[in-house]
């Protein structure tokens, strides 16, 4: 049987693919870890651990103790938060990826997730149904670690065999946690802001469009992925992932048809140049040649989705 190890379990990704984990292959098969210890109360239905993704010692001595045969890598310092400390990220983002990889040639792992990111593209990437293969050019440290991570990810595929597989996240929106310091996060506070019938600040353009995907369709292509044929898997850097493209002006226009008394304004700051490096729309042919991927979700579906769920986990204060 399969024994599952999460490293970062308690952020906006890990905590939802945690329970997806937990519910396919049984609680008692996965581990949680994460930095902070508060975060076990997130993880009554699987082990939790406390866990410092740059601990060496303690990060092999857990693989071997529970025999653990798959992991999946999602602690990081994501795009805003990065630039505020860029050596500090680049430092955990990539220091903390070659842990895990050298872990699994080591004791010959079954397999390693790791997220990749929309984040590796740079200006000089075509804007439009970006491809798999182009030109990067990352301008934030994010991207640069995530792709460089790319690079070490498929380095490892083919000089040591490591099963390691990746997706390139869009931004990703999702109503059982909070923003956690990403560009596209305005994407996730706006829900928050509707609900409270408060005006919403957003930090980009009204027209800035970037890619982006509901949380349930984040982890089923995870889950996809990770269950493909290993032959299937064709792509050992990271693969284009797709679930919809929008605007800040269309997400709030989707959200008035629910809730017809809302109000945004637009206050561009830092993140504004962050975003105008990323994608408008991304080419995901790849993945769903290979393995098959379909997203479920477009931006009403979404909306109408998160609105009616989003109060049972963060009641609106009014």
């Amino acid at each position: 049987m399969e024994k599952i190890l999460i490293i970062g379990a308690a952020g906006q990704l890990g905590s939802e693919l945690t329970r997806a984990l937990a519910d396919q292959h049984g609680g008692e098969q996965v581990i949680a870890t994460d930095l902070r210890d508060s975060a076990r109360l997130e993880f009554d239905y699987c082990r939790f651990e406390v866990l410092d993704a740059m601990n060496k010692e303690a990060l092999r001595d857990l693989v071997k103790e529970e025999n653990v045969t798959q992991i999946y890598h999602l602690a990081a310092v994501l795009s805003a938060t990065g630039e505020k400390n860029p050596l500090f990220a680049w430092h955990l983002n990539m220091e903390s990826l070659l842990l895990v990889l050298e872990l699994a040639k080591d004791l010959k792992l079954d397999k390693i997730y790791w997220p990749s990111s929309i984040a590796v593209f740079g200006p000089n990437t075509p804007k439009i149904n970006t491809p798999q293969f182009c030109v990067k050019e990352p301008s934030t440290v994010y991207g640069i670690s995530k792709q460089a991570g790319e690079r070490w990810c498929e380095y490892y595929f083919e000089k040591h065999g490591v099963d390691v597989r990746s997706l390139r996240y869009p931004g990703l929106i999702g109503y059982k946690s909070l923003p956690g310091g990403g560009t596209t996060d305005y994407a996730v506070d706006i829900y928050h802001k509707a609900l409270a019938e408060e005006k919403f600040t957003c930090f980009l353009r009204e027209d800035s469009y970037l890619p982006m995907m509901y949380m349930p369709d984040a982890i089923k292509a995870t889950l996809d992925l990770m269950n493909a044929p290993r032959e299937s898997v064709k792509i050992r850097s990271s693969y284009n992932l797709s679930g919809m493209s929008f605007s800040p002006k269309e997400i709030f226009e989707s959200i008035k048809k629910h809730v017809p008394g809302f109000e945004i304004e637009y206050k561009p700051d830092f993140r504004q140049p962050i975003a105008d490096s990323w994608p408008d729309s991304i080419d995901d042919s790849c993945a769903r040649t290979d393995w098959g991927w379909k997203p479920d979700y477009d931006l009403d579906a979404m909306t109408a989705d998160i609105l009616k769920n989003l109060p049972n986990f963060y009641p609106p204060k009014k």
